[in-house]
């Protein structure tokens, strides 16, 4: 029997004799029953409201309906819940999961939701550094990125004797004529360029920035800024900036000398770099052709360029062989791929090896978590008219990561899900079918009997009610 649907009613293929029917009118039930975690995290690191606390609200407190906790907490479960579109909340403001996250059973008016629908979610990210008459909440950006530096600080109990911290940027792509737009040749699109820095898996900084400009324009600042915060509670830590050549800049090189802070950035290769080793070249070549395998060789050396840095720095040199692939049968002898690295390590630290193939190259991690922001939370979703409001998004988006990120550490420490992406956690932990009914003394959720993670979800609870107390 061929599948039939109206506005209203799904018809599909009968099993055993019986109409198959389907219809959106089961009620109070949701798609997001594990989103409780998220609130359980949430209260274990009291995000919500110290985001909240971020935002100036100038609305008259008599009309207010909605807090700003409220609408930040909305729009933070709901990207991480994989509804980055304002119109969404349009129907998930009914959501009886959002009223428990919310903390907010009923609304004071009758013709409104427990939770804020599209349009006072808009006007949340349209808002203006002045108020209007239609847009009276306002963020602080820079109270913001404390924050982000402020929960990484607290997820350590003991404070680490070193950390690394990546430094990344990335393409925000924008498809239409949205305030600092510019086409980059590299990514060959119109696009924002914004900066991360990681430390492991924790973010301490997402800046929206112009596409026409250095990808390492601001770094110096959001470093500094980001090591006094550090220093301030852990004033014995050391601290290293990593980063690919893109960073490799006079002026953050010497911030880091003057700060007694270490980096390992990538160079670029030139002809000088080159020929300091071409003996190193030659050798791998020798080996690769002899074995038909890739070979490596490493030179550590002293370097300057030859009028933009202030003084002479190490550099380590990987001088390496590649075969021919099955691709490119035109080359019968392979080629060489060198690379360099400038670091203020000294030799004795780490050696040239160690420094590339364990260090440096352990930098491309980073990259990993940028793609969770992007693709798992949509941190790329820069279509509004102004950057403010995007890099609102931004904020938005990354603080989503945050939480995602403490329920991984916390929650799921000791699951199979210890190391999964945003997208994952989504997919297997949160999202759970449950009816909802709404007592007098309790709230029941009755999730999926058949739900396969149950073990995990378990022990994720408990761990954040321990957390919380």
């Amino acid at each position: 029997m061929p599948t039939k649907c109206s506005s209203d009613s799904f018809e599909f293929a009968a099993v055993e004799g019986r109409r198959v029917v389907a219809e959106f009118d089961g009620g109070s039930i949701t798609s997001d029953a594990g989103a409780l975690l998220l609130g359980a995290t949430d209260r274990a690191i009291k995000l919500m409201d110290r985001f909240a606390g971020c935002f100036q609200d100038r609305r008259c407190p008599e009309l207010v309906e909605h807090s700003v906790a409220t609408l930040v907490g909305q729009r933070i479960y709901g990207i991480a819940l994989g509804y980055e579109d304002l119109i969404d909340h349009d129907t998930l403001r009914h959501d009886p999961v959002f009223s428990v996250l919310a903390r907010k059973l009923t609304a004071r008016r009758k013709d409104c939701a427990p939770v804020a629908g599209k349009s006072t979610l808009n006007r949340l990210e349209l808002s203006k550094a002045e108020p209007s008459r239609y847009h009276k909440i306002s963020y602080d950006g820079s109270a913001i990125e404390t924050l982000f530096v402020d929960l990484f600080l607290e997820a350590h109990r003991v404070p680490p004797k070193q950390i690394i911290l990546d430094l990344d940027a990335t393409d925000a792509p924008l498809h239409g004529h949205q305030e600092g737009r510019f086409f980059h040749g590299y990514y060959d699109c119109y696009c924002y360029l914004p900066l991360y820095i990681f430390c492991g898996r924790h973010l301490l900084c997402a800046k929206l920035r112009r596409s026409n400009i250095d990808a390492a324009a601001g770094s110096c600042e959001e470093a500094a800024r980001i090591v006094s915060q550090l220093r301030a509670r852990w004033p014995k830590v050391r601290i290293l900036l990593r980063a690919d050549s893109g960073f490799a800049r006079d002026e953050l090189m010497s911030w880091c000398d003057e700060n007694e802070v270490d980096y390992l950035f990538g160079l670029a290769k030139n002809n000088r770099l080159i020929q300091e080793i071409e003996t190193e070249l030659a050798a791998a070549a020798t080996e690769g052709q002899a074995t038909g395998k890739p070979a490596r060789r490493f030179k550590d050396f002293t370097y300057a360029t030859l009028g933009s840095w202030r003084r002479i720095r190490r550099v380590v040199g990987k001088a390496e062989w590649v075969p021919p692939s099955e691709s490119q049968s035109d080359k019968k002898e392979g080629e060489a791929n060198p690379r360099f690295v400038v670091t203020s390590l000294s030799s004795s630290e780490c050696e040239a090896r160690s420094l590339y193939e364990e260090l440096y190259c352990a930098r491309g991690e980073m990259e990993n978590r940028i793609k969770e922001c992007q693709l798992d939370l949509f941190a790329d979703r820069t279509s509004a008219a102004t950057m403010r409001a995007n890099q609102l998004r931004l904020y938005f988006a990354s603080m989503a990561y945050v939480l995602l990120c403490a329920l991984r550490r916390i929650g799921l420490k000791h699951t199979q899900f210890a190391k999964a992406t945003c997208g994952t956690i989504r997919l297997r932990l949160l999202k759970i079918g449950a009816s909802v009914r709404t007592g007098v003394r309790r709230i029941k959720i009755a999730m999926a009997s058949a739900f396969p993670h149950q073990k995990e979800f378990s022990r994720a609870c408990n761990a954040l009610a321990k957390a919380e107390c």
